[in-house]
């Protein structure tokens, strides 16, 4: 028969372990909420922590075509080279490949409908999402809100 602290013991266990197979992974770069609100615009902060979505055709970043890398705007952490970008006619910046080891995919199953979305591995910014049907070498487009990104230019090229 199971004693009462026996049934307390592994109830809380339970309970635990629950709360660690839910937590929120852990990031180089973090910041308060109110931290996240200083550091970024309005539009940003619902793109990049809340998983919004810009309105198509409205990043200036669309036109955006010299040599250089696009960082997450949330931590400045590079994640595409412009030499994987490509026109999509999505309305928003597309990437065929991110640089190794800068973002990370999570299901989501927002509105009824089962994509990828991509997440600043360094901060967890919401970034966009990746769909099967870019370009080769990958195959791969990667759909990014450009207010999520900064365009750094590479060295000796005009700004």
């Amino acid at each position: 028969m199971t004693s009462r602290r026996q049934f307390c013991f592994a109830s809380t266990a339970f309970a635990l372990s629950g709360c660690v197979a839910n937590a929120t992974p852990r990031y180089a770069v973090t910041h308060t909420v109110a931290e996240w609100h200083e550091r970024l615009t309005p539009a940003q902060y619902r793109i990049l922590r809340d998983a919004g979505t810009e309105a198509p055709w409205s990043s200036p970043l669309l036109a955006e075509h010299q040599p250089g890398r696009f960082a997450c705007a949330g931590c400045d952490t590079t994640a595409f080279d412009s030499s994987t970008k490509f026109e999509s006619g999505t309305g928003w910046p597309s990437f065929y490949r991110a640089l190794p080891g800068a973002v990370e995919e999570r299901l989501d199953t927002s509105f009824g409908v089962e994509r990828t979305a991509i997440s600043c591995a360094a901060c967890g910014g919401h970034l966009g999402h990746v769909f099967d049907d870019g370009p080769a070498p990958t195959g791969l487009r990667y759909c990014m809100n450009g207010i999520a990104l900064t365009f750094h230019p590479a060295e000796g090229s005009s700004s």
